[in-house]
C-alpha cells in the first residue's frame, strides 16, 4: 500500500470537494436520500430514471472503471422504484435495475459486481417487448450478497441471509440461510439466537468516530508537505 504523502489540509480540501460534488451533482438525482451519505467517487455513480431512494448513512464505493448503476424503467407506462434502507454498503460495479420494484432492507452489504434485477427485460417468445416479465425483488435486513452474485426477478431474501460469491439466486431464500452455487442452494444455517453485529453498530457513535479519524489524520499527515506530495506523485521512489 502506498504511503499517503498528502498534507493534512490537502486531504481535507479534497474531501470537502468530494462532498460538494456529491451534494450538487449526484444527490439531487435521487428521489430521496437520508442523512450522512458517504460517496467515495460521485462521478462514478450513475442514476437512470426516477423513484430511487437511499436511506440514512449509505456508503457507496465506486471507481471510474467499475461504476455503481441504479436504473428504473417501468413497463406499460407504470413507474418502477428502487428503495434502499439505512446503513447499506454498495461496492464497485454493482448494478441495480428495476422494471417494477426492488426493495433492499437496512444494514445490507452488497459486494462488487453484483447484479440485482426484477425483470428479464425481454419476453421468452416475444423478444421485442419487455412486458409480463417482471416480479418484485425484496432483500430483508442485514443481507450480505457476495462478489459477482446475481439476484433474479421475484426473489425474496430473508433477514441475515448470505448469498455466496458468484451465486445465481432464482428462488426465495429463507431468513438466516447461506446459499451458494448456480442455481443457488442452501449450504448452511445461521443461528438466529446468536448475537449478531450489523453495520448499524458502526454508526452508533458516528460523531465520535469522525472525531477520532480526524485526529488520526492530523497525526499521520501532520509532517507531510505539498512539495513532498508532488515529488511522490511525479518522481516516486521505493518506499513511497
Amino acid at each position: 500500500m502506498r504511503r499517503d504523502h498528502r498534507p493534512y489540509w490537502l486531504k481535507k480540501l479534497q474531501l470537502w470537494f468530494r462532498h460538494w460534488k456529491a451534494r450538487h451533482f449526484l444527490l439531487p438525482q435521487f428521489e430521496c436520500i437520508g442523512q450522512e451519505p458517504e460517496i467515495m467517487d460521485p462521478g462514478s455513480v450513475q442514476v437512470f430514471g426516477g423513484n430511487i431512494c437511499l436511506g440514512h448513512y449509505p456508503h457507496l464505493i465506486s471507481t471510474p472503471d467499475k461504476p455503481i448503476r441504479f436504473t428504473t424503467f417501468g413497463h406499460r407506462g407504470g413507474e418502477a422504484c428502487i428503495t434502499i434502507g439505512d446503513y447499506v454498503l454498495i461496492s464497485p460495479g454493482v448494478r441495480i435495475s428495476a422494471g417494477q420494484s426492488i426493495i433492499i432492507g437496512n444494514a445490507c452489504m452488497i459486494a462488487a459486481n453484483v447484479y440485482i434485477s426484477d425483470s428479464d427485460w425481454h419476453g421468452l417468445y416475444n423478444r421485442t417487448r419487455p412486458f409480463r416479465c417482471t416480479l418484485p425483488v425484496t432483500l430483508g435486513n442485514n443481507v450480505w450478497i457476495g462478489d459477482s452474485a446475481i439476484i433474479c426477478k421475484g426473489v425474496k431474501i430473508g433477514d441475515n441471509s448470505v448469498v455466496g460469491a458468484g451465486a445465481v439466486v432464482t428462488h426465495e431464500v429463507p431468513a438466516n440461510t447461506v446459499v451458494a452455487g448456480n442455481p443457488a442452494r442452501p449450504v448452511k444455517q445461521i443461528q438466529p439466537g446468536r448475537r449478531m453485529l450489523t453495520r448499524e453498530a458502526l454508526f452508533a457513535t458516528a460523531s465520535r468516530q469522525a472525531h477520532n479519524m480526524e485526529q488520526l489524520d492530523r497525526m499521520l499527515l501532520g509532517g507531510n508537505t505539498l512539495w513532498g506530495w508532488l515529488r511522490a506523485r511525479l518522481l516516486p521512489r521505493r518506499g513511497d
